[in-house]
């Protein structure tokens, strides 16, 4: 067909009743889709045209998804009254036949529902930067429900033939009815008749639906620049949704085999993604795929260039047999192998670090060669760092004594596995026993069922798509509703990074209560981060219930919900307010996000007379002291109280709490004491962390900035000893002091390792950046920073190296420095 502007653009599938299921979309001799090759994006002229026509595109698919919405929702209308005569002793169809005949009829209209939602919006505010990838990528990812669908078509058929042949019967139990159950059973009665008279019609909406999603999809990437954030998007969303419909292309073709359970159902797929296995003491990454009656874990074979991608099954568990619980009870559990903080976060830091030097190279003539080899080079340290990160053990048992051992890197996606597994365990499950050839053939069934198709590295992405935010996010968690008895309830938040989610902040239990009000505020920090996710949980007092298996949360999870940090949106000066609807519970939060160069600029404190924003040498001066007050206040509190907290000085404290003390500190109330024996520990690790941090000036001082980075970049141990020490000694005397104070608290935390999880090197991450930072005006040996992610990475590792360098040297003293002053009078 032509567009308005003369374009051709492809033809969208008819949706009239007579369309059959072969005609989904267009096969090859081999099954596999035909269909146009993915556009190769716009040519920088054409940008204006482009995204006017791509307007037009989402306008008119909008409208036709409205109507389908419509269809789905008429669909549900018999299901009512049905269910009321369900329960009763003459019911017109049984539970299990409505269950059948209506088979994910809910489920697909509630995904189309929330995709109509959130592109309205899009469509309303239409210019170049909006951005709706995300969105067809998020419902191509759902396409797993569509599988399930078209799997219940045959028996859904049959059911819905055979209740039709009942009508009369249907008839006189209206009778007896009132009115509203006689007209509403009617209205089912013709149903049934169009649903038998053209039942392809009817079944096969959601697969239409699939095909023309699929088109536009290929019209939207017709008229998208290259460089916008939605094109590689889309094309993910395009690649998912062609795989789909080569599944459903080769299970309606007669001559391929299809798997099916023992009770004669179509296996289906329910959940796929790849996640680490502890095998034989070493990590392994496998792609572990749940179907609704065994869990098959599977690793990528090796093959030649230009075959197809294919699986080599490692194990499977039928459903029937799996356990969470260790049959014998004995049996102790696999030590798991955590490799050392500060080997993580050296290995973020050099991931950063390259993807600044590959998009330098992008930019620099001819420089394309050498970015595909920085490339390569960081998926390697990606894929590193995605298969050691992990530290959340994931077992699974089957019924003989067999164990199995996954890590993963969150508790979210450890309760999503748990959930999903004893949701199929519920029904009415038999134990399946593969023979080799139908193992093979649902291995092989693995590539093109699959929804989660690459693991998640950069190299898999697109640049842009990948660049996430970097600085602070702001969070308030206000509320939550949707209990249904009295519980001590918490949240805790996550945000994702290299790959992985790390836990960021955790509110205070609310104690014995179905509508907590938490209200507290956390500032956490982003570094690349895509992703916020709230947990919602019960607190456990009963020591009984402990776990035996390390880093297990007892603590029971009430509801989990996952927000896309929208740059668009986040980065609003005002508040944004949002609600997490998760398992029926309703958590409200507002969130706002500080971009890193925003968050770096100082601005000195007007009030002379408080410690926030002011110079330390006034603050100890007016003090007659060597180190702040407020320093030395609160370091002796966490090692009171909080020097055996988990994630000291890395898990957020409330905003709220913070502020208070912030205040408190600077009109030096008289109950200060006080209020730090009743705070929340994290809340006063995080105003000692702002009171560094708000300094006019760094403790280590703009003026040595240079000097650091020179000296911890030396190779002699003894010339970089010289230098560090003598750079030390420069400093005036308060910052000297403060450092040392603060050196030797640190040094005590990171004894307790074991038990806070807070190494020297994670200290050093903390700290570090706070401590030693260049000043807003500085130009780092030449180079300009220029966007969010070289601010980030730009010389953080060197800073991190220079506070490490002082955590780990032998004990340093005051007069020890000064004393060695006359042999190190050279400047700096």
């Amino acid at each position: 067909g032509k567009s308005q502007d003369g374009s051709e653009t492809l033809p969208y599938i008819d949706e009239s009743p007579t369309m059959s299921p072969q005609l989904c979309v267009a096969q090859g001799p081999d099954g596999e889709v035909i269909s146009p090759t993915p556009p190769e994006g716009l040519h920088e002229g054409d940008l204006e045209k482009g995204l006017e026509m791509k307007k037009l595109v989402l306008s008119g698919f909008l409208t036709s998804e409205e109507i389908y919405i419509n269809q789905l929702e008429a669909l549900q209308l018999p299901l009512r009254p049905l269910k009321a005569t369900a329960t009763t002793s003459q019911p017109v169809l049984t539970m299990q036949q409505i269950d059948t005949i209506f088979y994910k009829i809910q489920d697909i209209l509630e995904i189309h529902k929330e995709f109509f939602d959130a592109l309205l919006p899009s469509i309303q505010q239409w210019d170049e930067k909006v951005t709706v990838g995300h969105l067809f990528k998020k419902l191509a990812s759902q396409l797993g429900v569509y599988k399930a669908f078209v799997d219940n078509y045959k028996i859904a058929l049959e059911t819905a033939e055979k209740c039709s042949q009942a009508n009369m019967q249907f008839q006189k139990i209206s009778e007896v009815r009132n009115l509203t159950c006689h007209v509403c059973v009617f209205v089912w009665i013709r149903y049934t008749d169009s649903f038998i008279s053209s039942p392809t019609a009817l079944l096969y909406k959601p697969i239409d639906r699939v095909t023309r999603s699929t088109l536009v999809l290929h019209d939207l990437l017709k008229h998208t620049p290259k460089d916008h954030p939605d094109f590689p998007l889309l094309q993910d969303a395009l690649r998912i949704s062609q795989n789909f419909l080569s599944s459903i292309n080769e299970e309606i073709d007669p001559r391929r085999t299809a798997v099916t359970t023992p009770k004669g159902e179509a296996r289906q797929l329910v959940k796929d993604g790849f996640l680490v296995e502890v095998s034989e003491s070493s990590r392994k990454l496998r792609h572990v795929f749940l179907f609704t009656d065994l869990l098959l874990c599977a690793k990528m074979k090796k093959t030649s260039v230009g075959r197809h991608q294919q699986y080599e099954c490692k194990w499977y568990i039928p459903l029937a047999d799996l356990t969470f619980q260790t049959p014998d009870d004995s049996d102790p559990c696999p030590s798991i192998q955590v490799l050392p903080e500060h080997e993580i976060e050296e290995m973020k830091m050099k991931i950063s670090v390259l993807k600044n030097d590959i998009q330098k190279e992008k930019k620099a003539p001819k420089g394309q060669n050498r970015a595909e080899r920085l490339r390569k080079k960081m998926n390697e340290q990606e894929s590193w760092l995605l298969l050691h990160s992990p530290t959340i053990p994931f077992r699974v048992h089957n019924k003989h004594g067999k164990s199995f051992l996954f890590l993963l890197s969150s508790d979210y996606e450890r309760s999503e596995w748990r959930e999903s597994i004893q949701k199929l365990q519920k029904k009415d499950l038999q134990v399946c026993i593969l023979t080799t050839y139908e193992l093979q053939v649902l291995t092989n069934s693995c590539v093109k069922l699959r929804t989660v198709h690459n693991i998640p590295v950069t190299g898999n992405k697109d640049d842009e798509e990948s660049s996430g935010l970097y600085g602070f996010l702001h969070v308030i968690v206000h509320s939550a509703k949707g209990f249904k008895e009295s519980a001590n309830l918490y949240c805790t938040l996550e945000v994702d990074s290299f790959g992985y989610f790390v836990s960021k902040a955790k509110t205070r239990v609310f104690r014995d209560t179905t509508e907590p009000l938490w209200n507290e505020e956390f500032e956490i920090e982003l570094e690349g981060s895509q992703y916020l996710r709230i947990l919602c949980y019960e607190k456990c007092y009963d020591k009984s219930m402990l776990n035996k298996d390390d880093n297990e949360i007892v603590d029971k999870i009430m509801g989990k919900g996952q927000v896309q940090l929208d740059p668009q949106t986040v980065q609003s000066k005002n508040w944004q307010v949002d609600v997490i609807e998760m398992n029926g519970i309703k958590v409200e939060f507002s969130m706002k996000f500080t971009s890193r160069d925003l968050s770096l600029k100082r601005t000195p404190s007007k009030k002379q007379s408080g410690v926030f924003g002011v110079k330390i040498n006034v603050v100890t001066k007016r003090e007659r002291s060597k180190v702040p007050y407020i320093v030395r206040q609160c370091i002796e509190e966490v090692e009171k109280r909080g020097i055996d907290e988990v994630g000291i000085y890395r898990i957020s404290g409330v905003a709220t709490d913070i502020q208070a003390l912030k205040s408190a500190f600077d009109t030096n109330t008289k109950d200060i004491l006080v209020m730090l024996s009743d705070m929340d520990i994290n809340a006063i690790a995080g105003t000692l962390k702002l009171y560094f941090r708000e300094l006019p000036e760094p403790l280590l001082t703009d003026r040595l900035y240079p000097a650091f980075m020179e000296g911890i970049a030396l190779s002699d141990p003894a010339a970089k000893e010289n230098c560090m020490m003598h750079l030390l000694r420069t400093l005036p005397d308060p910052n000297i002091m403060t450092f040392l104070t603060l050196l030797e608290h640190l040094k005590r935390v990171a004894e307790k390792e074991p038990v806070n999880k807070m190494s020297l090197h994670n200290l050093a991450t903390v700290f570090g950046p706070t401590l030693l930072r260049p000043s807003e005006s500085e130009s780092v040996k030449g180079q300009h920073i220029t966007s969010a992610s070289d601010i980030w990475s730009h010389d953080v590792m060197a800073q991190v190296q220079v506070l490490l360098y002082y955590l780990q040297h032998p004990p340093i003293s005051f007069a020890e420095l000064k004393r060695n002053t006359l042999y190190f009078s050279t400047d700096v």
